[in-house]
């Protein structure tokens, strides 16, 4: 199916594209707050290589 919804692969709804319906457009996001997705590179908490770290004596 080309227009299928990404969280239940029911057709999709103009009104809520790419999703077929306001609850999986929801569910969604909430994915994304609650870090449920996730893009790969390096940690947020490596400092190393940032200019804020290096010693400037």
């Amino acid at each position: 199916m080309k227009n299928a919804c990404p969280i239940c692969r029911a057709p999709t709804d103009p009104a809520h594209t790419p999703f077929c319906s306001r609850g999986c457009k929801d569910r969604d996001l909430l994915q994304w707050l609650g870090e449920g997705y996730r893009i790969p590179g390096p940690s947020a908490n490596d400092t190393e290589g940032l200019d804020s770290a290096r010693d400037t004596d």
